[in-house]
């Protein structure tokens, strides 16, 4: 078969020999594959992921020197199953998975290991368990767009946004149109998206930002933190001060109130100041300091963005405007299935983060076009394509 081979940052189509599948797995046809971003950081910052990978134990992400076929974003159809298998499925059934595959003894990273190719070909193996059809006749391009809409879906769920809170999305890349769409689906009224760049501050728009800023704009309303009218977010330590006194000094003036039961309740019931929720999708250095420095006093950060870089912030300042710091990673299977009937339904529509789809032979080319954003957002391969330039 033909495939996408990375090799000391090279990209090159090779002929490979047919995967066979194994105990437990599906060989499935590829219709389409997404290049995602940590996929453009792996190729020329392979050994710097794997030894991240390494220090928590996992110690098969790819190195520059191996051959390794990437793409862990796909849907496809199923050609065949090894021994072991249910074989719930039809040839010819249209199918998304997880891309985690057991190879051995080991668990793999599909498309981040030389021990499991991924989805830059024509062909991939999955594990039957990780792996479930797609629902509705959904259109295999919009499928493929599963995996990242999943780790969206799964920032979103674990920021605990409320649909009454406002949701601040630094960064409108992928990811972060991504966790733009979750929210809305998730039921949140106020969205406000900052990005330099005017391609993604309208793909923003596109995804249902209700506030779309330019943080590099001159004008007064050009911060993610002053563009929303009548803010009852505080920003000043003055304002909580004299918010504080003023409530017990109201509270303490009615007889034989239980001011200490009243401020609980209030508390339970969401009432007490909060900031917003900010989903930090940029991932380089000093982003988390400057969310830190200038969102509103207990604003709670959700960092989506991977920053391979060490990078820095002042706890202080963190810990006087008792700031809430969450990092998230990838997702949970249900989590998986729910993006993907989200999809499904209708209920979130990421068609707009495709600008490009191309063959095999044109993936070195969308490599090198996806690091100007005014161009692209998400950048597809059909192996069946002969498209080599977008």
């Amino acid at each position: 078969m033909k495939a996408v081979v990375c090799r000391e940052t090279r990209l090159e189509v090779e002929d490979l020999p047919e995967p066979v599948p194994g105990p437990g797995q599906v060989l499935l046809e590829v219709v389409r594959g997404g290049i995602c971003g940590s996929d453009l950081h792996a190729r020329n910052h392979a050994d710097q992921l794997a030894d991240l990978a390494s220090a928590i134990g996992y110690h098969d992400v790819m190195r520059p020197h191996e051959d390794v076929v990437m793409g862990h974003e796909f849907s496809g159809r199923v050609l065949d199953y090894g021994p072991a298998t249910r074989k719930p499925w039809r040839t010819g059934t249209p199918v998304v998975s997880l891309p985690m595959i057991r190879m051995g003894e080991q668990v793999q990273m599909t498309g981040l290991s030389a021990k499991a190719p991924g989805a830059y070909a024509e062909r991939v193996l999955v594990q039957e368990s990780l792996t479930m059809d797609v629902p509705n006749g959904l259109a295999p391009e919009t499928a493929a767009l599963t995996e990242p809409m999943a780790v969206a879906w799964h920032a979103v769920r674990r920021s605990g946004v409320r649909r009454r809170e406002t949701a601040v999305v630094i960064g409108c890349g992928p990811i972060g149109l991504a966790v733009i769409l979750m929210l809305k689906a998730r039921g949140v009224k106020k969205v406000i998206a900052s990005d330099f760049s005017p391609g993604r501050r309208a793909l923003a728009g596109q995804c249902g930002a209700d506030v779309v800023i330019d943080p590099g704009a001159e004008s007064g309303d050009s911060s993610p933190w002053t563009s929303f009218e009548d803010s009852r977010y505080i920003t000043d330590a003055n304002d909580l001060f004299d918010l504080a006194l003023d409530t017990m000094g109201k509270l303490r003036r009615v007889p034989r109130l239980p001011w200490w039961q009243v401020l609980r309740a209030a508390e339970v019931a969401g009432a007490t100041p909060t900031g917003p929720v900010v989903f930090e999708c940029v991932g380089v250095p000093g982003i988390i300091d400057q969310i830190v420095n200038e969102a509103p006093l207990a604003s709670r950060v959700v960092v989506v963005g991977v920053c391979m870089e060490p990078d820095t912030f002042q706890p202080a300042m963190a810990i006087n405007k008792e700031i809430d710091l969450r990092f998230v990673f990838a997702y949970q299977p249900h989590e998986f299935r729910e993006s993907l009937h989200l999809i499904a339904e209708g209920k979130v529509d990421p068609t707009p983060l495709i600008t490009g789809t191309v063959g095999l032979e044109g993936v070195a080319c969308a490599f090198d076009v996806l690091g100007d954003p005014e161009r692209h957002a998400k950048i597809l391969i059909d192996p069946a394509s002969s498209v080599t330039v977008v």
